[in-house]
């Protein structure tokens, strides 16, 4: 039974000893000037950074890819409905173009280098570039592209899970975006 003011027993947090589970301060000071020019991929960093690295500029190929898509999309909208949709697209191409930029910065961080060669870009991206002949096709090409993103980001999630918090996280934003332009582009399918 707990005493009045007591925290209930659940609440109470358990004591660990700090040099079980933190490095010595010498020892980081020590690690840290070793391996200066690794930046920020220490020691402790759990994945083969190459293997990241090629994750990740297989996400920036399609995020390319995407731009690329709404742009043109956004260019040849025709037809009565066409201006909110054609601005909506150009808007999607804006917030992809962001995510190229957030990729490739982390793509340097980890030590790479972004790959934007046109030639590679449609053989790595997940998404695919596709031309629609209409406006109607063109909202389809671009929420089947934005569900593949959807599905893509998620396992990149998973894959770097807790062995790479900061990438994690970053997808997980990148990923929310996605949704929300999959949400968006279904609406303007039901509105049709």
């Amino acid at each position: 039974m707990n005493m009045p003011g007591e925290l209930p027993r659940e609440y109470h947090c358990e004591k660990r000893d700090p040099s079980k589970f933190l490095s010595d301060v010498q020892t980081l000071r020590k690690r840290a000037r070793e391996q200066i020019m690794e930046g920020a991929v220490t020691h402790d960093y759990g994945i083969d950074p190459a293997q990241a690295i090629s994750v990740l500029n297989a996400a920036l190929a399609t995020e390319l890819v995407c731009v690329m898509r709404y742009r043109q999309h956004y260019y040849v909208a025709k037809g009565i409905h066409a201006e909110p949709v054609a601005n909506e697209f150009l808007t999607h191409s804006n917030e992809e173009l962001g995510h190229v930029d957030q990729l490739a910065k982390r793509i340097v961080q980890l030590g790479g280098t972004p790959d934007m060669d046109p030639a590679n870009l449609t053989a790595r991206a997940h998404a695919e570039y596709v031309e629609a002949p209409s406006l109607i096709e063109m909202i389809r090409e671009n929420l089947v592209a934005e569900r593949i993103a959807v599905e893509s980001y998620r396992e990149m999630i998973s894959f770097f899970g807790d062995k790479d918090p900061t990438t994690r996280t970053m997808l997980e934003g990148i990923l929310a975006m996605e949704e929300e332009h999959a949400d968006e582009l279904a609406d303007l399918l039901e509105d049709d």
